[in-house]
């Protein structure tokens, strides 16, 4: 029957299909009609994708985003080069345009290209993913090993640390062993010694989950200075060779890889290029009545080009709520456009899905393995979504290296609470209301010229960040523990309008375990459905007792994660950086829930009080967590006044209107000839176990309408030491008006005399040294000798070259103090500079007198007594460097005194 049906056409009793010679004909169709582009990634695995010939970059980018699943996809890009040749400072390196063709900019795609991190974040907290922080993460690490991140050793130790903590988990002397670091290139040019360092620090480390250690890693990371910055190679207009880059804050300029100056997208109005020349614009300061126009001569035009294009992509990124930015008909240049999505797009795309609790392998990369290992997963599955496999037995299966993200990772420091300036004024700052900024190539275009175009005015009222943050709000569900305790603390509340803020929260307590994790800096919005928004703090402390007293003990906080309030004042410091009483420092002027310690001292390793403070500053500037303390003091004083600086008739006499001296510590001119106000404070230094003051005025640099106040104030507080801590001109602005005489010139003043006799240069060029006479001409021509001595090696905003230098400098001041009278100290705007010389000064006399050095109580003291002392947080690392540099130098002289090779 069933013969008979098939002879009539009705059905076969077989049938075969060639699959694989299908498959390779469509292959082959593919190849001759496509492309195909091999993309490797950051864990060093490749993926070869293909697209159609005439295919855009974005249907490249696409398939990459959707091989690795990533949700937070705009901070990363492709990169490639034109000449098959990978080098990261490279001008033949290239970022994959999505808008444009594959082929035209691709073309036969021989050599591969590189997923990469395009934006880096300005903090990680910003990123939900896990796994995206993951991607950072590997970026950072391949960033170090490949030299384009300089950091200094210290840094570089305690990045390493986090490394092997995220890799191996939890130190364990059985399975690890002393040399378990030998096989592990960590860092570049890794020696024993540092191996030993970062196995102390990882021993440190304990309990922390590969997110926790990586959240760590990048929290530090992120505050190096050439953190996220692609270099790019110029001249200034002195021919000096210097690095530009650009970060999320702005354009930064790098000399011998360190920063030497800072340009905000804030204080940018314009950006351009023409041919080889760069350019931006600044915006106008209100002592100044001119533009200011800087260039840079750029080493040709590609990569003129190439810098002014990611000007515009990170400005556009950062900084704009939505890359549509309408360009005016017939405009000159360039019509390049950032066409991505911004970060505030992106952070807005991930609030509306949601958190995924997604599942990923971590595994080794093949970087950071010298000998062989385990081998990494399958291609497919790298870092996919998915259930990790069995492993063979390792150190960090303890920490289940399949994670989920279930839960945002805890700070190293558990107690560190970070409210920076970036914090008050970031990527979404209400603050850039109605400044323009502009972009133009080809030519500088003129007010009327089509080849600009304005980003969108923000209000305090439609900023997206207005609107992202009161939208996010989460619930977070307590019960106490068998103690009672919920394990957080809260302040705030002294005032109705003082919010109520999350102060601490206590590790392995309820608050620290739950999901959502109750976080430090959290505001609190409600408690069990009764609004706490305007109460005082007794009442929430009522509120928290009747839900710990009910059978359940439940407690259900709605809270605005990471609230940002304009605050400067905080009531209970997280840690000061003073030793415990167990180590023999008496802490009388602090409770003790303000003390702690970075890391356990031995009483029998400290000899004294002045060693435990280094042993301190050293573990605090490793840790980077110096620094973070740093950003949260206090910029000015909130009960001090400076009234008379806003006065009319005084605000063209301060050469920055943000930058006013106190009414109680300020410099009164007793006879004035143009009013009795400058712009200095008198700032007194006691130093500890002496009776020694050190006294200074700390002022500005004068302007040319304050020349004669500022010899009236000389002449009237009898200084005869004036130490002056810029040039005159410093990247073609104006920093200081030369206020003294040429070398045998005479400048006559209404109720003085200056007169030059002497100037002499020091050897390497650093110093100025000058000797003037001042005369007084209504105290019958009396005069007084004056010594200037000026730092001409000191970059604004930036620090010296050499600590050494900066200390042979201090030391130099020292020994020309010649009595009481205040030394007058002037920079540009006299609180940056001029606060690392009195602390660096304050220092010194402390070691002399075999006192404990504490830098951040020294710039709290100093502060008190004008306002921001040491202006960002590079200088003050710096001066805490010079610090323990010089504390070192007199330990080794300690030592070996009679040592004659030494004195040579």
């Amino acid at each position: 029957m069933i013969e008979s049906v098939s002879k009539r056409g009705f059905g076969s009793s077989s049938g075969t299909y060639n699959v694989q010679a299908l498959e390779l004909a469509a292959a082959k169709e593919r190849k001759l009609k496509g492309l195909s582009i091999t993309v490797k990634f950051l864990d060093d695995t490749d993926h070869t994708f293909h697209v159609e010939k005439k295919s855009k970059g974005t249907v490249l980018l696409d398939q990459v985003y959707n091989h690795l699943e990533l949700v937070e996809k705009d901070y990363f890009g492709l990169q490639f080069s034109n000449d098959g040749c990978y080098n990261r400072n490279s001008e033949c390196i290239l970022w994959l345009d999505p808008s444009k063709s594959i082929k035209k900019q691709l073309g036969n795609c021989q050599h591969p290209i590189y997923f990469r991190v395009k934006f880096y974040v300005s903090d990680p907290s910003k990123l939900h993913e896990e796994y995206t922080r993951y991607q950072f993460y590997l970026q950072l690490r391949c960033d170090i090993l490949h030299e384009k991140l300089i950091l200094p050793p210290s840094t570089a130790i305690l990045l390493a640390s986090y490394i092997v903590q995220s890799e191996l988990g939890d130190y364990n002397l059985e399975e690890h062993g002393q040399d378990y670091l030998s096989n592990l290139c960590l860092v570049p040019n890794q020696t024993e010694e540092m191996e030993r360092k970062i196995a102390e620090l990882h021993k440190l480390h304990k309990n922390q989950l590969p997110a926790d250690a990586e959240f760590n890693f990048l929290d530090h990371a992120k505050r190096l200075d050439m953190y996220g910055v692609e270099l790019h190679n110029a001249k200034d207009n002195t021919n000096k060779t210097i690095q530009l880059g650009v970060t999320h804050i702005g354009l930064v300029v790098f000399h011998n890889n360190i920063k030497i100056n800072t340009f905000s997208w804030s204080k940018i109005m314009k950006i351009s290029f023409k041919r080889k020349q760069f350019f931006i614009q600044l915006r106008r300061e209100p002592s100044e009545d001119y533009d200011t126009l800087l260039g840079f001569n750029m080493e040709s035009y590609r990569s003129s080009k190439t810098l002014w294009k990611s000007c515009v992509e990170h400005h556009t990124f950062f900084r704009l709520d939505s890359p549509k930015v309408k360009r005016k008909f017939l405009s000159l240049g360039s019509k390049f456009t950032y066409s991505g999505r911004t970060e505030y797009q992106t952070a807005s795309e991930v609030k509306r899905k949601g958190i995924l609790e997604r599942k990923f392998v971590r595994s080794p990369s093949k970087q950071l393995i010298k000998e062989k290992a385990l081998p990494p997963p399958p291609l497919e599955d790298k870092g996919k979504v998915s259930i990790a496999p069995p492993r063979p037995s390792r150190p960090y299966d303890t920490h289940k290296v399949t994670t989920t993200c279930t839960k945002e990772p805890k700070p190293a420091w558990t107690e560190d609470v970070r409210i920076s300036d970036e914090t008050l004024e970031g990527p979404f700052s209400p603050g850039i209301a109605g400044r323009v900024m502009s972009y133009a190539d080809e030519e500088i275009p003129s007010p009327l010229s089509n080849g600009v175009y304005d980003t969108p005015p923000y209000s305090v009222s439609q900023s997206p960040t207005s609107q992202l943050i009161e939208e996010n709000l989460s619930t977070v569900v307590l019960y106490p523990d068998k103690d009672g305790k919920y394990g957080f603390n809260v302040k705030g509340g002294t005032e109705v309008s003082v919010p109520i803020v999350v102060s601490k929260v206590a590790p392995n307590t309820p608050a620290d375990k739950c999901v959502p994790r109750l976080s430090e800096g959290d505001q609190v919005l409600q408690i069990n459905g009764q609004d706490v928004t305007n109460v005082l703090q007794p009442e929430v402390v009522a509120l928290v007792q009747i839900a710990r007293n009910t059978d359940s003990g439940k407690l259900v906080l709605l809270v605005r994660p990471n609230a940002i309030y304009q605050d400067e004042e905080f009531e209970e410091p997280p840690y000061q950086y003073v030793p415990a009483n167990d180590v023999g420092v008496p802490s009388g002027n602090l409770p003790s829930r303000h003390i702690h310690v970075l890391y356990k001292v031995s009483v029998d390793l400290v000899g004294n009080l002045l060693e435990q403070s280094m042993y301190l500053l050293a573990d605090g500037l490793a840790s980077g967590a110096l620094i973070a303390r740093y950003e949260m003091i206090h910029r000015k004083h909130p009960d001090l006044t400076c009234n008379e600086a806003a006065k009319p008739e005084n605000l063209n006499k301060n050469r920055y209107r943000d930058i006013s001296p106190y009414d109680q510590t300020r410099v009164i001119l007793q006879n004035p000839v143009n009013g009795e106000y400058i712009n200095a404070n008198f700032v007194e230094m006691k130093i500890a176990g002496t009776e020694v003051v050190n006294r200074y005025i700390a002022t500005q640099g004068p302007l040319q309408s304050t020349t004669e106040d500022f010899w009236q104030m000389v002449l009237e507080q009898g200084s005869t030491l004036i130490v002056m801590l810029t040039t005159v001109i410093e990247r073609g602005r104006a920093k200081c008006h030369k206020y003294w005489p040429d070398v045998g010139q005479v400048l006559t003043l209404q109720n003085a005399i200056v007169k030059c006799v002497k100037e002499e240069t020091d050897d390497t060029g650093s110093f100025i040294f000058r000797d003037f006479v001042l005369i007084d001409v209504k105290d019958d021509n009396t005069s007084r000798e004056i010594k200037h001595m000026q730092y001409i090696a000191w970059p604004d905003h930036g620090v010296p070259d050499s600590p050494q230098q900066f200390l042979t400098f201090t030391k130099d001041v020292q020994n020309n103090r010649k009595d009481d009278k205040p030394v007058i100290v002037h920079c540009s705007a006299g609180i940056g500079r001029t606060g690392v010389l009195v602390l660096m000064e304050t220092a010194l006399c402390l070691m002399e007198a075999e006192e404990p050095v504490y830098p951040l109580e020294i710039v709290k003291t100093m502060r008190e007594q004008r306002a921001m002392m040491i202006q960002n947080a590079n200088q003050y690392r710096f001066v805490c460097e010079s610090v323990y540099a010089a504390y070192t130098l007199k330990a080794s002289s300690a030592e070996c005194p009679e040592d004659p090779t030494a004195k040579e």
